[in-house]
């Protein structure tokens, strides 16, 4: 995985070449997969779900399986001070994406899944802050434990929106974009890598929107949270991203589980289990579709998102305070937007029991 803050010569049309080869690749990966879930992982319907007919799930296999030797190759060619974070992002996608492959194939409790994704965000963490073991023991405990929580918390919170017909490739696809974008000027390098991400989830998107021939599954969703979570922090200690950058592009899955699995736990309901109350969930529950739901998703990104993240990455100086004001403006309108849109779809479906219990 190229590394932000590292130099190196890499030709213009090197990252585009690149970039069609991994979502060929996924392509590729995420039709074969397709063929094996139809005999092998049929994803039924049921109360907790959101589609209505068996669908195939397990093709973010596909993503996976284009990154990998990318990511192998970056690991093998990165300088001696940044193999180890190489390493271990590809041990740690690895990891990930078995236990999520496990998990579609025969659904695991809880805890076995969690030490996993600790494990991988253990070793993340370290293969980040190893070139810096001589800085204050503290300081590398507190930022580590920092990148552990945020890695592991990724990693579920885009399990948990992974829903609805292409909102997670969707989102995965304007988070990694929105880090190639803002850095192509400044660290090729970085850029490069977020590319390549991009075009993997690129490659699988057809399959899964506008209507989804193939869930991406556990392995598809894990996958991807851990990388958002590895290509944020590889940008921000490497210089490459802003914090703000990855907060403000992040922002609307980031409301929408926390604001949910905070509502689930203050309302004394298993915040762990299976449910189907994100916001996403309640729009598609009062009746919209698959894709006008994630389309409205990519508005916000688009309309409200990239426009803040190209102006605080762009401008040559934006004062932390301008940033910090920028974030808290977003999350708060994100906030607003998820408490009205539930109090709109609980409202619209209480109508609709009652006239169930007349009739």
């Amino acid at each position: 995985m190229p590394v932000a803050g590292e130099a190196a010569s890499i030709s213009p049309a090197a990252p585009f070449v690149l970039a069609a080869g991994v979502a060929l690749a996924s392509a590729a990966g995420t039709s074969l997969a397709l063929r094996y879930a139809r005999r092998r992982l049929l994803d039924l319907p049921g109360r907790r779900r959101s589609h209505e007919a068996p669908t195939p799930r397990g093709g973010g296999i596909g993503i996976v399986l284009a990154l990998a030797p990318v990511l192998a190759l970056a690991a093998g060619f990165l300088p001696a001070s940044a193999r180890a974070a190489g390493v271990a992002v590809l041990v740690g996608l690895a990891l990930v994406a078995a236990i999520g492959w496990v998990d579609d194939h025969r659904p695991l409790r809880a805890l076995p899944r969690l030490l996993v994704h600790l494990a991988a965000s253990v070793l993340l963490a370290w293969g980040l802050l190893a070139p810096a073991a001589s800085s204050s023991p503290a300081f590398l405990a507190i930022l580590g434990g920092w990148i552990v929580l945020t890695t592991a918390w990724s990693i579920n919170l885009h399990n948990f929106m992974d829903g609805i017909d292409g909102i997670l490739a969707g989102q995965a696809l304007f988070v990694f974009g929105s880090f190639a974008a803002s850095t192509a000027a400044s660290d090729p390098v970085f850029a490069t890598g977020s590319l390549a991400c991009t075009a993997a989830v690129a490659g699988f998107l057809p399959f899964n929107a506008p209507r989804a021939r193939i869930f991406m599954g556990d392995v598809g969703s894990g996958a991807l949270g851990f990388l958002i979570a590895a290509m944020a922090w590889i940008g921000i200690l490497g210089g490459a991203l802003r914090t703000s950058t990855v907060l403000l592009a992040c922002s609307a899955f980031l409301v929408d589980a926390t604001c949910t699995l905070l509502s689930r736990m203050l309302g004394g309901r298993r915040w762990y289990s299976a449910h189907r109350e994100h916001l996403y969930q309640w729009l598609v529950r009062c009746g919209h579709a698959h894709a006008r739901v994630t389309a409205l998703y990519l508005v916000w990104n688009l309309l409200v998102v990239l426009p803040l993240i190209l102006w605080l990455q762009r401008s040559p100086a934006p004062s932390a305070r301008a940033a910090t004001v920028a974030v808290a403006l977003v999350y708060a309108l994100a906030v607003a937007g998820w408490v009205f849109g539930k109090r709109r779809c609980l409202s619209a479906r209480r109508p609709a029991r009652r006239g169930d219990a007349a009739a």
